[in-house]
């Protein structure tokens, strides 16, 4: 059975993705794709009092470092729903480590909202987003008493080569 996890990747990737969003931007559920029933489904309410910083699902045809889809946070002006597919355009990625080994969480804006079209890398998301977003994943299990460490934030070109990697990864 295909599932979201085999839709296309995009044609002009790494420079231009798709997106499927998981949990939207604001919200402290959790919800994660279910590819045997092809649904998404809430894993969990988040223990703690805080809130997704950016909308967040995944890359399709890709397999990160922990096995899954490569994550990413979609900074947008208004919340996408859960199951809205978008193309994205990469600006970095974050690095860290959890109870699962490597994950990497992507950072990218939406190609189709104007109000990105300056937006190309790290440099142009303003300091304080990306603390709050580093923030976030640094305590957003701490009261599930899981394990997060932060590496650090990787430029562009390092992002797209995990894009390739990744995707490459999931066509062997």
């Amino acid at each position: 059975m295909r599932n979201l996890y085999d839709y296309p990747i995009g044609e002009n990737s790494p420079d231009e993705f798709n997106v499927i969003i998981e949990v939207p931007h604001g919200s402290n559920n959790k919800y994660e794709y279910n590819s045997e029933y092809d649904i998404f489904q809430l894993d969990r309410v988040l223990f703690s009092s805080v809130h997704y910083p950016g909308c967040y699902g995944f890359i399709p045809q890709t397999l990160g470092g922990d096995g899954d889809p490569l994550d990413v946070i979609v900074l947008a002006g208004e919340p996408f729903s859960t199951g809205t597919v978008l193309k994205a355009r990469p600006v970095g990625y974050l690095k860290m480590t959890d109870d699962k080994g490597q994950d990497e969480k992507i950072l990218a804006v939406p190609v189709d909202d104007p109000r990105f079209n300056e937006r190309h890398s790290l440099k142009d998301i303003r300091k304080h987003v990306l603390l709050e977003i580093e923030h976030f994943f640094q305590i957003y299990k701490d009261l599930e008493n899981k394990f997060v460490d932060i590496d650090k934030w990787y430029d562009l070109d390092e992002t797209k080569k995990l894009i390739v990697e990744s995707n490459n990864n999931y066509k062997k």
